[in-house]
């Protein structure tokens, strides 16, 4: 059974940054396209982007191109989304997943990390 454990979130003031870490355990990774999602209170969860396998390449959703960078480290099976001047509508819950055909999520979802955001 995969299990995905996020972390690293908090409390930034707007044009901080942040870098959240995802764990993974119970699969090979290398094998994974990475993703990070994340949900807004009231909104539906959304892709910010996601990373290829070997990690060569990295793809955005265009609100977080510039802003946010996804890279991994396969030998520890781990994932990290670096997050930069960041703005108080990125307060969300963030999630990391795999991706399976398209950029549907290939396991159940973690607890995922709170990220606020104050002005």
């Amino acid at each position: 059974q995969v299990q995905l454990v996020e972390s690293g979130g908090g409390t930034a003031q707007a044009g901080g940054s942040m870098k959240l870490t995802c764990k993974v355990s119970g699969t090979n990774i290398r094998i994974y396209s990475m993703a990070w999602w994340r949900q807004a209170p009231g909104s539906q969860r959304e892709l910010i982007g996601h990373i290829t396998g070997g990690g060569d390449a990295a793809y955005y959703e265009r609100p977080f191109e510039g802003r946010f960078t996804i890279f991994r480290d396969n030998a520890k099976s781990t994932v990290y989304l670096d997050m930069n001047s960041l703005k108080p509508e990125d307060t969300a819950v963030y999630y990391c997943n795999g991706v399976a055909g398209g950029v549907r999520p290939a396991w159940s979802w973690g607890q995922g990390t709170q990220v606020t955001v104050s002005s």
